[in-house]
């Protein structure tokens, strides 16, 4: 429920849409209430102006990734009340901002997103937008290839449209996000190409092998899912919590990645600021890491050959 505080807040915004008239206008007051109100951003933004600017392009549908050529646009006023109306909402509800617009994007992709699915951010999307067919080197021709952990199936798409003659499968444990992925999968096309799976990691996909393998799994440690502030706390914790050190999904994936690669076939996992944990739990293992322009040693990719061995 909002506070007294909230709702008094929402209201001063409502009636600012009387006085605010461009975008720039409201640019500016929207970074300012977002600064006022503590918000914690992340989840496509990384900061207040770069929120605001988002939130406004997507209220009036124009493309989000330059507000500079609207700046000086007047705004009608039912354009002023959407825009007043959704930055209430993002102080009020505190939910990420994909969850108010109903989609997220990964380079030039748009994806369907709502709360049943974590909203997409993942590095493996950086290095897939950026060509991963030129950094993931495999022996052979990359025919089928797994996204463990697909949640919305956004990089089970990436995948498929960077692999164009490969059958791509998206590996899921949550019903309710499977859902979101099927319908991402039919917004692109790809129902032909792309198969979707409800399963614990592998337990669903016995006898299945892939030429590669990509997982974004639940890497939070449970001291970071306690401590989240609102925004993250509004995602659900299936797809933020990795156990105490954050990688008790990590070790299994590497326990059994081996029994689903094809000789020659590689595995690509994100693990976020965990490497010092990973490299301690593996002393043997040459982990290869994938940095992005956004992140260092935070994607590792390992050959068949080099997964540590079973004990």
């Amino acid at each position: 429920m909002a506070s007294v505080t909230d709702g008094a807040r929402r209201e001063d915004i409502r009636q600012a849409a009387g006085e605010l008239i461009t975008v720039r206008d409201w640019l500016r007051y929207s970074v300012s209430q977002f600064q006022n109100s503590g918000l914690v951003f992340g989840h496509g933004s990384a900061n207040a102006v770069d929120e605001a600017a988002y939130l406004i392009l997507a209220t009036l549908h124009l493309p989000i990734d330059n507000i500079d050529p609207w700046l000086d646009a007047r705004l009608t006023k039912p354009e002023r009340d959407r825009i007043a109306d959704i930055v209430a909402r993002r102080i009020e509800t505190r939910k990420p901002a994909s969850y108010l617009t109903g989609e997220a994007w990964i380079g030039p992709y748009r994806f369907s997103v709502d709360e049943r699915v974590i909203i997409p951010r993942s590095f493996i999307g950086e290095l897939i937008a950026g060509g991963i067919s030129q950094i993931v080197d495999t022996d052979q021709p990359v025919d089928r290839v797994l996204d463990l952990c697909t949640g919305s199936g956004c990089l089970a798409i990436l995948l498929a449209e960077e692999f164009p003659g490969a059958h791509v499968v998206g590996a899921e444990i949550s019903a309710d996000a499977l859902e979101v992925a099927r319908g991402n999968v039919r917004d692109y096309g790809l129902e032909d190409r792309l198969t979707l799976v409800q399963s614990d990691l592998f337990e669903g996909l016995a006898g299945q092998r892939f030429d590669l393998i990509i997982s974004n799994p639940p890497y939070v440690t449970a001291a970071s899912v306690d401590a989240f502030p609102p925004e993250y706390d509004a995602e659900p914790v299936l797809a933020h919590a990795g156990g105490e050190d954050g990688l008790d999904l990590v070790r299994r994936i590497l326990s059994r990645a081996g029994e689903h690669l094809n000789d020659g076939g590689m595995i690509v996992v994100e693990i976020g600021q965990a490497r010092e944990d990973l490299d301690s739990s593996y002393p043997d293992t040459a982990f290869q890491w994938l940095d992005t322009e956004f992140s260092q040693a935070e994607v590792f990719s390992l050959r068949k050959e080099q997964l540590p061995q079973a004990t």
